[in-house]
């Protein structure tokens, strides 16, 4: 293919060696000339292990230009790569000058073009920015519009510092967010054939993947760090632990926990990171971000109960007390919370739950439902379709099969159905459904 790259940094000069490599012609776009001049001499821009060979050696190809033009790139490519820097701005924001300013020029320069072009955004940007800001500015000055004279896409690169070679030939999977088959299969047969399976998204979910993947992987150094702060003021190998917890690949290292649903509760995860935090208290030892765990949790629990508060409906049917499927276990249970604020509120509150018997409840379980919410057996079911039949909002805090049958079964239009489980086929409910955070 004929492939232009604007912005010649660190994705972009990877991106061109690596293009230029496999067989392509790459035009590289810059403002610096410095950087220009280096790529058309056979030199790397970027300090990278192998860069220096890749770029001696696809400048000799003939398969590599450069150029401050962009109307001229525009006019000898079919597909440009926008790789330009969206730096911090002083209030934390991005600085996404650079990229209003090409838009501008791209919009210009397609105007001026006959046929078709593709667009792909690699730069890190907020979700939105491709369709909200961008769209608008190409298709104002060039005239023409998106979707069918030329085609927006954005593509998230996963290219660490030191391995963006590596990374590049072997990343974890490519995501391209576009509308436009077309699109999808001109970058499928650029990147198809890499050893990573190749998915499609909307624009604005791959935009948000870019900072969810970088978000993540700082999330687990601080873990990894906080661990080993307190590991070391209690004495023990923090190497040890993490080694060993990174073994688990059924529930650590793994897709379990890894969903947006609703808040966590139970007998062990609260009060677990409690005592943590109250040993690091003891040893002077500072964990500020699973010290918020908590508060995040209860501010979580709080999202849901002003959803449900802002409907303004008095007649509240509640399925689950349980802080999760399949058991009767009370104790933090979120559940329990909102039930607790709804009575605080006054209003009319039904609950079902099939594994919740107050009479069988022994133990811990049943210490914590007399001292706690000892008027909740005056609010329990033994009828969910009478419970659904006579309620204005239903909240569905239990992933149980038969029960989103009964669901699907008995709901109308005029009620409002709040998933806090993401349960599959609600869109086939006949009411107004709505997600805790969907």
């Amino acid at each position: 293919m004929k492939i232009s790259i604007f912005g010649l940094g660190y994705v972009g000069a990877v991106s061109l060696g690596c293009l230029a490599r496999d067989g392509h012609d790459v035009t590289g776009v810059d403002i610096d000339q410095v950087k220009l001049d280096l790529i058309a001499s056979g030199k790397t821009p970027i300090i990278e292990e192998g860069m220096a060979d890749l770029m001696a050696n696809v400048a000799s190809s003939g398969r590599v230009t450069v150029t401050q033009d962009v109307e001229e790139a525009i006019q000898n490519t079919e597909i440009s790569f926008i790789c330009v820097g969206t730096p911090s701005a002083s209030n934390g924001s991005q600085d996404q000058s650079a990229l209003l300013r090409l838009s501008e020029q791209l919009g210009e320069a397609i105007a001026k073009k006959q046929g078709y072009h593709v667009f792909v955004l690699r730069s890190t940007v907020t979700p939105g920015t491709l369709e909200d800001i961008m769209r608008p500015i190409i298709e104002k000055t060039s005239g023409k519009k998106d979707g069918v004279d030329f085609d927006l896409c954005f593509q998230p690169e996963f290219l660490r510092e030191g391995t963006s070679i590596k990374d590049y030939d072997n990343p974890p999977f490519t995501v391209i967010g576009t509308h436009s088959k077309q699109a999808k299969e001109k970058l499928k047969s650029l990147f198809g054939h890499l050893p990573c399976e190749f998915t499609v998204c909307s624009i604005k979910t791959a935009e948000m993947l870019k900072f969810c993947c970088n978000d993540f992987h700082a999330l687990k150094i601080t873990f990894a760090n906080e661990v080993a702060r307190l590991s070391q003021s209690l004495g023990v190998d923090p190497h040890e632990v993490m080694e060993l917890i990174c073994k688990d690949t059924h529930l650590n290292i793994s897709p379990a926990y890894l969903k947006p649903g609703f808040s966590f509760g139970g007998s062990c995860l609260p009060k677990d990171l409690r005592a943590t935090v109250h040993m690091a208290k003891m040893r002077d030892v500072e964990i500020p971000m699973l010290a918020g765990v908590l508060q995040s949790n209860k501010i979580h629990t709080d999202h849901a109960i002003n959803e449900v508060l802002a409907t303004g409906k008095k007649k509240i049917g509640m399925i689950g007390l349980s802080f999760k499927s399949g058991t009767d276990d009370l104790r933090e249970s979120p559940m329990v919370t909102i039930t607790e604020q709804f009575i605080g509120k006054g209003l009319d509150l039904s609950i079902y739950d099939p594994e919740v018997n107050l009479s069988r409840l022994l133990g811990a379980n049943k210490k914590y439902i007399n001292e706690s919410i000892p008027h909740i057996g005056e609010l329990m079911v033994d009828d969910c379709e009478v419970m659904i039949k006579n309620s204005e909002v239903i909240i569905v805090g239990l992933n149980d099969k038969e029960l989103i049958e009964v669901i699907k079964k008995m709901v109308r239009p005029d009620q409002i159905v709040f998933d806090l489980v993401n349960f599959p086929d609600h869109v086939k409910l006949d009411c107004d459904y709505r997600g805790v955070c969907w």
